[in-house]
This record gives structure tokens, C-alpha cells and sequence, in this order.
């Protein structure tokens, strides 16, 4: 089995002022400065990518993510950020199709197709939000969901520009709500979208692809969450704004 580096990402969403960022930032870096065995991002709002930009760049084991990206790299868009912005500010990975954009916001899977596209050649690297609403987990139509989900995403991305993405899997009916998926309900659905990607890609690719489990992820879950065999990491909301919690799931990973 292809070896797959955990990755475990904090989404702030729509929280924390740039001071906050700061001392949030700042006690992170402190609680994780020994820690080596994960890749560790932080996606703080716009306003505050800055200041955690320049307090992470003393931090060479904690990377900096955004919460959204246009696909084009400049014009009158006005409120949207381009993917050369975010790298003129060292931002390396940003989410993209998060769940409350799809609900909030009007995205489908081809404008997430195209920031998909802008994002790759720009040097971002996407974790790419999927996942299914309760009424769709209930009627057992999740499956053929996520399939959709992934097809219409990656349609006419190459299998070198996949090398870059992390799929992030987000129940809808388990974002912010306490009640996350089982560790086999999880790993079931991580399962599956791995034979989706063998299908549309091959199976070499499809073992290299870091998927993570988002959706109430908490530190009494994370251990049995990460412990499956085809979860890769977490994507971590509500969590992540307490740095002893996001910490926390951080050292949950199993050592190997």
C-alpha cells in the first residue's frame, strides 16, 4: 500500500480577527513544535492570511491554507480573490467546494471544476470538499452523490495535476452538528471514493490521493477516525478555533 502522510487541517470559516488569528496562531505553533508526523494547515479568513502567513513562516511544519478561491487571476470581480493573491502571500493550499459555499453561495460542480483548474497551475494545492446531505445518506442514493460529485470536479483534470489534491469528505448532515459518521460509515464511503478514483484514473493514483474525514470531528473521535485504513486526515471546523483542541486531534495520529 502506497505510504500516505497524514494531513490535518484547520478551517477557521468565518471566525477570528486577525489579533485573534495571532494568538491563536501563536499557541499553536507552541503546542506543535515538535511535531513532525503530519502535514498540519491552517486556513484562517482573508483578513488574517498575513498575519498567520508571517507567524508560520517560523513554522516549517505548519502550512498556510485559504477558505476560497476564484478562477480567474485577475479582473473585475469585485470581493473575490485570485489564485495568484493567495500565492503572492505564500498560501500553499486552499479548500475549494466546501459544502456551505455549494449550500450558501450557488457553487456547482463545474464552477468548482474551474477554480479547480485556475488553482493547480497557480501553485495552490485544493482539498477538494465532497459529500452528501442526510436526505441523501438516508435514501442510499450517497453513493452515486459522491461519484457525481468527483466526476463533474475533476472532468478534464490530468493525472499530474491530481498529484497536487486532497479530497476532503464532508457529510453534510454530520458539518457542525455533533453527530459525525461512524468510523465505518467513514471509511466506507473514503473506500469508495478511492475505487472512484481508480475507475476514472488508475489504481496507482488512486493509492497515492490523501483523502481526509470532515464533519464534527472532535478530539474523543479522532483516534478511531484516523485510525482506518483509507482515512488520511482530518478537516477540522469548530475544533480548530481551540488550540488545545485542534492540537489535540493533531497528536491523535497514530504513530507508525
Amino acid at each position: 500500500m502506497a505510504f500516505r502522510k497524514k494531513i490535518i487541517a484547520g478551517n477557521w470559516k468565518m471566525h477570528k480577527t486577525a489579533t485573534e488569528a495571532r494568538e491563536l496562531t501563536q499557541d499553536i505553533i507552541q503546542e506543535l513544535s515538535d511535531f513532525n508526523h503530519a502535514e498540519i494547515v491552517l486556513c484562517p479568513p482573508y483578513t488574517a492570511l498575513h498575519v498567520v502567513g508571517d507567524l508560520l513562516s517560523h513554522a516549517p511544519n505548519i502550512r498556510l491554507g485559504a477558505q476560497n478561491v476564484h478562477y480567474e487571476n485577475q479582473g473585475a470581480f469585485t470581493g473575490e480573490i485570485s489564485p495568484a493573491m493567495l500565492r503572492d502571500m505564500y498560501v500553499r493550499y486552499v479548500i475549494i467546494g466546501h459544502s456551505e459555499r455549494r449550500q450558501y453561495f450557488g457553487e456547482d460542480d463545474a464552477l468548482i471544476n474551474r477554480k479547480l483548474k485556475a488553482a493547480i497551475p497557480a501553485g495552490l494545492r485544493p482539498i477538494l470538499c465532497i459529500g452528501e446531505t442526510l436526505a441523501q445518506r438516508q435514501s442510499q442514493r450517497w453513493p452515486e452523490v459522491l461519484q457525481s460529485q468527483i466526476e463533474g470536479a475533476l472532468e478534464g483534470i490530468s493525472e499530474k495535476d491530481l498529484e497536487e489534491l486532497v479530497i476532503a469528505y464532508e457529510p453534510v448532515w454530520a458539518i457542525g452538528t455533533g453527530h459525525n459518521a461512524t468510523p465505518a460509515q467513514a471509511q466506507e464511503a473514503h473506500a469508495l471514493i478511492r475505487k472512484i478514483l481508480q475507475s476514472l484514473y488508475n489504481p496507482e493514483i488512486s493509492k497515492r490521493i490523501r483523502i481526509q474525514y470532515g464533519g464534527s470531528v472532535k478530539p474523543d473521535n479522532a483516534q478511531s477516525l484516523l485510525a482506518q485504513p483509507d482515512i488520511d486526515g482530518a478537516l477540522v471546523g469548530g475544533a480548530s478555533l481551540d488550540a488545545r483542541s485542534f492540537t489535540s486531534i493533531v497528536r491523535s495520529i497514530p504513530q507508525n
